[in-house]
């Protein structure tokens, strides 16, 4: 269900909801977050697909701050969805025309779930620094989606300079699954030391460069990126020991190849992971991922080894 009120304001959206649910109970309240999206007006649909499908795991309260034209005058609409048309969660639209159109906690703080976390989350257009804006303030966790940006390795690169703790991003999300099976490798291997390690991506990958600042900090040894063309994700990580190498390799874009020393090719399942999975991931935890923090700001400054 979708009720629609145009032209109100966020005290007339809260008593609709209060009002939805004496009348018909469509609204649970066993809700364990508020996950705040900030988006622009007609970005929205992808994003709210996204938050409905991790609230099955993750029930929680769903607001969208979907920004209009700002040289337009002042006028919030807002939209409730519950039921169907938001999974296990509530969802409220906010689209704010003018001086409502800038992200503010003013707007969302009469709709924030009480004494629950707040989780923050700009699917596109990053700020400059997330923990600095008014919602990042107020916010617990703080995701961003580096890959949605016009050059993500800028992008990376900026999220590096104004870290602070709670700050995540998508890219590093959809690492999982490959550091999973590169650890798994390792358990089965001798202790031969690591002298090089290659990681081939595509060249505007925010992942790839993420993948090679994990390994570098692991293992303390020079690390190569070698560019693929955009658009390929992650392809390849060789790892160099004296032993013998270790290589996973993903040709296509399901089904990787693992070769160790004394093993028989052993193929993986290795898709990439959508939108949905990621975001149900970082919802799963609410303190800072300190990992993706140290990577971050000790293994990214040291990838400076690329070749074509």
């Amino acid at each position: 269900m979708i009720v629609e009120l145009p032209d109100t304001t966020t005290s007339k959206i809260s008593k609709e909801i209060t009002k939805m649910r004496e009348q018909g109970g469509v609204i649970a309240l066993g809700r364990v977050l508020t996950l705040v999206v900030i988006t622009r007006n007609g970005l929205e649909d992808e994003a709210i697909q996204a938050a409905n499908e991790a609230s099955r795991e993750h029930p929680c309260r769903v607001i969208v701050l979907a920004a209009g034209e700002a040289d337009s005058p002042d006028r919030l609409d807002g939209e409730i969805r519950v039921g169907g048309d938001a999974g296990a969660s509530e969802v409220i639209v906010l689209r704010g025309f003018g001086r409502l159109a800038q992200e503010s906690e003013s707007l969302v703080s009469a709709l924030l779930l009480p004494d629950a976390p707040i989780v923050a989350w700009w699917p596109h257009g990053a700020p400059q620094d997330t923990s600095g804006t008014s919602i990042g303030r107020i916010a617990h966790r703080r995701i961003t989606d580096s890959a949605n940006e016009s050059d993500p390795v800028s992008a990376l690169e900026n999220i590096r300079r104004t870290y602070a703790a709670g700050d995540t991003d998508l890219a590093w999300t959809r690492l999982t699954n490959w550091r999973i099976q590169l650890a798994a490798a390792f358990d089965q291997v001798d202790e031969s030391p690591v002298t090089a390690l290659e990681v081939e991506g595509a060249s505007d990958s925010a992942s790839t460069m993420l993948l090679a600042s994990w390994l570098g900090l692991a293992f303390e040894v020079p690390v190569t990126i070698v560019e693929d063309p955009a658009g390929t994700g992650i392809r390849r990580v060789l790892i160099r020991r004296a032993s013998g190498d270790v290589q996973l390799h993903r040709p296509g874009l399901t089904v990787a190849e693992l070769t160790q020393p004394g093993q028989p090719l052993q193929r993986i399942s290795l898709p990439r992971r959508n939108l949905q999975d990621c975001l149900a991931e970082e919802l799963r935890r609410l303190d800072p991922d300190e990992v993706f923090g140290e990577v971050l700001t000790e293994g990214l400054p040291r990838i400076v080894q690329r070749s074509a």
